[in-house]
């Protein structure tokens, strides 16, 4: 028998926010770009549950975050203060598990399989866990508790914030088959749409379908996602978290096309790209550019290294000569990003 929790920093930038600044304790939060009073672009990156309530989510645009809501206080992400305190918390989080996987800078799975007997003890075992996090770094978690990771993803994200939900083994059907599609990971609004045609809305209704309709419509991932909706998943949580890439990107308040308002900004990302890849003691090999036209066709371009690096004047420069071909078109920009993978540990680099 396995058990494996996901675990969930909620509304993780904002309430790290909230931590750093007490004053904005209970008020809607918002992090991303700065809304212009309704005229700013770019998206919201994260939103308190306050903020919520009025609508605002992640990816939302900023300017119509703005409009649900012109009262939040938004303010710029601080990865100087998100990266330390979810460093903090893993650390917590990994000297738990048998096995430990970071799915990102607010989540991670681990598996406790060998440190408890049953689903109830699991159920005591995350109740310490919550309240470890909260204790030593004054932030909440929500997690799920299941027999594997889709399952405990999904549960994690059923009572939020500072919710916890178990889900045993003889459970996951009866626990899945009452949600919607669009609680399986992976299935967005564009395969929701298909679904619905099919007239396929629930994970009951998924689960019922024939595997080899869903193959055809949707390859590879219609056999999974046939799986999932049955709650069959037998991935391993894997022991090492990579980070496979960190970037910027910003979107302009107005299309450009002048290299002069251009490369300063990409100056500015290739900085905050920096300035995470120390923080974590990353080197990188490969740079990216990204470049979005008014009419929203996206463009990149990559270049790789011989060597390892984490000099800043490398970056920049490298990725002032990869945007260099699509500045001389002259044609509108509304976005450019900045970012470099193939990253190597620093520790892990001879000298």
């Amino acid at each position: 028998m396995r058990i494996i929790l996901h675990v969930d920093l909620d509304a993780f930038f904002p309430s790290v926010e909230v931590r750093e600044h007490p004053e904005l304790k209970d008020q809607p939060v918002v992090v991303g770009a700065d809304p212009k009073e309704g005229k700013g672009r770019g998206v919201v990156s994260s939103a308190s549950y306050e903020a919520r309530k009025y609508g605002v989510r992640s990816a939302l645009p900023i300017s119509r975050a703005w409009k649900l809501c012109p009262d939040c206080v938004y303010l710029s992400p601080h990865f100087d203060l998100y990266i330390p305190a979810s460093n903090s918390i893993m650390k917590i989080l990994k000297s738990h598990a048998d096995k430990f996987e970071q799915g990102g800078i607010d989540e991670a799975y681990l598996d406790i399989s060998n440190r408890v007997k049953d689903f109830d003890e699991a159920k005591e075992f995350a109740k310490h866990l919550m309240e470890e996090v909260l204790e030593k770094e004054r932030l909440t978690c929500s997690i799920g508790v299941a027999p594997n990771k889709l399952v405990a993803k999904i549960a994690s994200d059923f009572k939020k914030p500072y919710g916890l939900t178990v889900v045993k083994e003889d459970d996951v059907k009866g626990f899945l088959f009452t949600l919607k599609a669009g609680k399986i990971p992976g299935v967005g609004p564009k395969t929701q749409l298909m679904l619905k045609e099919l007239n396929i809305e629930t994970v009951s209704d998924l689960a019922s379908a024939k595997p080899e309709m869903l193959t055809r419509l949707f390859g590879v991932w219609g056999a999974r996602l046939y799986e999932f909706a049955n709650g069959i998943d037998n991935s391993e949580v894997t022991e090492e978290y990579e980070t496979k890439s960190v970037g910027r990107d910003t979107t302009f308040e107005k299309d450009v096309d002048d290299e002069k308002q251009i490369l300063p900004v990409l100056d500015v990302l290739a900085e905050e790209v920096h300035e995470d890849l120390i923080a974590n003691g990353f080197k990188f090999k490969t740079i990216t550019v990204r470049v979005r036209y008014q009419h929203f066709d996206t463009h990149t371009r990559s270049k790789s290294l011989l060597f390892p690096t984490n000099d800043l004047d490398i970056l920049k420069n490298t990725a002032k000569r990869l945007i260099a071909p699509f500045l001389r078109d002259k044609k509108k920009i509304r976005l450019i990003g900045v970012r470099v993978s193939n990253l190597i540990s620093q520790t892990a680099v001879p000298g």
